[in-house]
């Protein structure tokens, strides 16, 4: 598509800020900017995220923002002092999208630290729109390998997972506990078990629990249920700071556990001898960095790794959300933004 043949206004949803959570609307088609690329969205991923910023659990950033950081498009247009990507490449926008470069964790490799980040879909307009902009340097080429809608959730879900799995220190063919089985934790949960781990989920929900076993897990309880072995390794998906102590009772001496999400509600108290003592670690993640994006998706494409996806039209995007919301699905829910486009790749 020419510059001239792009339209000028486009449809995308926006965060209320109320009890509705999000509204369809119109709106102008973004200009790229210096070292920017206009990205015609395919699909997108609809992150727990995304509900925490429409929800308010996440302090506003921006009034009336268009949520959605889990993006998979072409690119539409380049902006000045761009050359990274070309019109019609396929890439990927994800939750970082940009960083000071000049601090001391910027200069160190730890950019998801950076004070001065900003953020896809909470700092900036995201992916549940027809259109969006990215700066070229955050933006990602895709493996061929990765179909649209298997890139998209691994575009934050997929990340996260990874950054978290790694931050768990787990020995070769250690024990990991996964608590939570949503759009993060099933795609970790592959890439575990093909590294060699023992991998024991704890969720709600008979499904989750089910789709669990099928990728492999060796076992699937509640959330509340200890694991049948005492575990190397645990990451809390789950935005429940209750399961934080289970989750360190549950380790053997010397193990991890991850806090993965961004929000988490109120963790009890803590007893050291219970929790704490024997050399066990409690750690977060926070964002991800550059590196770790394009890690992930070499893995996941030499691994296969595929997302169980359940698809929703660019009209239900508020259904979407409503559904992640309650867990009325297994795995990631992904908006077709382009439909049936987006089966092409």
């Amino acid at each position: 598509m020419s510059p001239e043949e792009l339209p000028s206004r486009m449809r995308a949803w926006e965060v209320t800020g109320g009890p509705d959570r999000l509204r369809q609307v119109e709106r102008a088609v973004p200009v790229p900017g210096a070292g920017e690329v206009l990205v015609q969205v395919e699909v997108c991923g609809v992150c727990r995220t995304d509900l925490h910023v429409a929800d308010g659990d996440l302090p506003v950033h921006r009034d009336s923002v268009v949520p959605g950081h889990e993006v998979v498009g072409l690119v539409a247009g380049v902006g000045p002092r761009t050359s990274r990507f070309a019109v019609g490449d396929r890439v990927g926008v994800a939750w970082l999208r940009g960083t000071c470069g000049e601090c001391r964790w910027c200069r160190s490799g730890r950019e998801n630290l950076c004070p001065s980040a900003r953020f896809t879909g909470w700092d900036h307009d995201g992916g549940y729109a027809e259109y969006t902009t990215v700066p070229a340097a955050y933006a990602y080429a895709l493996p061929s390998a990765l179909p649209s809608r298997q890139a998209a959730p691994l575009l934050c879900a997929g990340i996260i997972g990874y950054r978290s799995l790694r931050r768990t220190q787990l020995p070769p063919g250690g024990r990991l506990g996964l608590y939570g089985f949503g759009a993060s934790a099933h795609v970790t949960a592959q890439i575990a078990i093909a590294q060699g781990a023992e991998v024991h989920v704890l969720t709600r929900g008979e499904e989750s629990r089910q789709l669990a076993l099928t990728l492999g897990a060796a076992s699937a309880g509640g959330p509340h249920d200890r694991p049948p072995v005492p575990l190397d390794a645990a990451i809390v998906f789950a935005p429940a700071g209750e399961l934080v102590p289970l989750a360190l009772t549950a380790l053997d001496r010397g193990g991890s556990v991850v806090l993965a999400g961004i929000h988490l509600t109120e963790i009890p108290s803590l007893d050291y001898a219970t929790h704490l003592f024997l050399e066990k670690r409690l750690t977060s993640v926070t964002a991800n960095t550059r590196a770790d994006g394009e890690e992930l998706l070499r893995l996941a494409a030499s691994l296969s790794v595929r997302a169980h996806v359940t698809t929703y039209g660019f009209e239900e995007a508020d259904r979407a959300m409503d559904d992640l919301a309650h867990g009325r699905f297994a795995g990631v829910a992904v908006l077709d933004i382009a439909g049936a486009s987006a089966d092409a790749h």
